[in-house]
């Protein structure tokens, strides 16, 4: 199957080669001012092999989304992927893939400190019962866990 060009990245991406984890650039985007943003696949769980459960995902994505801004004033999001296999991290600049891994290293050794999620209340949250730390806490444990895999996308 050799499937048209689409918009979006991701969806030209080949799921079926990949090996997670891993880190890669998925895209970079020059703005009108000439500013540049990059965005990272970061990927936690093989593609339609396995998928991180919708409380663990929601709670990291608000605890990575506080700590790693602790770390780099480029963070602009880190948002879930819809397949619940990993985000997508949105930077500032172009930062180089080494630094982008420190970032979420120290990041997620943070998440691995946590007592508590973040936000996770219906004041500052639209599904704030919807949250597991402790399974925020096992998927990042995982991830580090292969660290020196990061950057291999491929197997």
């Amino acid at each position: 199957m050799n499937p048209e060009r689409m918009n979006v990245e991701s969806f030209n991406l080949d799921h079926r080669t990949v090996a997670a984890p891993y880190i890669r650039v998925a895209d970079r985007k020059q703005l009108p001012l000439g500013d540049v943003i990059t965005k990272y696949d970061v990927r936690f769980t093989q593609p339609n092999a396995a998928h991180l459960e919708m409380a663990a995902i929601h709670s990291l994505e608000h605890l990575f989304a506080e700590h790693s801004r602790n770390h780099s004033g480029a963070v602009i999001d880190f948002s879930p992927m819809g397949c619940q296999t990993g985000y997508y991290l949105i930077l500032a600049g172009e930062p180089d893939l080494p630094a982008v891994m420190d970032l979420v290293e120290a990041t997620l050794t943070d998440v691995l400190g946590a007592a508590e999620v973040p936000a996770a209340n219906e004041i500052q949250c639209g599904w704030g019962a919807n949250h597991s730390l402790a399974g925020a806490q096992d998927a990042a444990r995982a991830f580090l866990a292969k660290r020196a895999e990061w950057e291999q996308v491929t197997a």
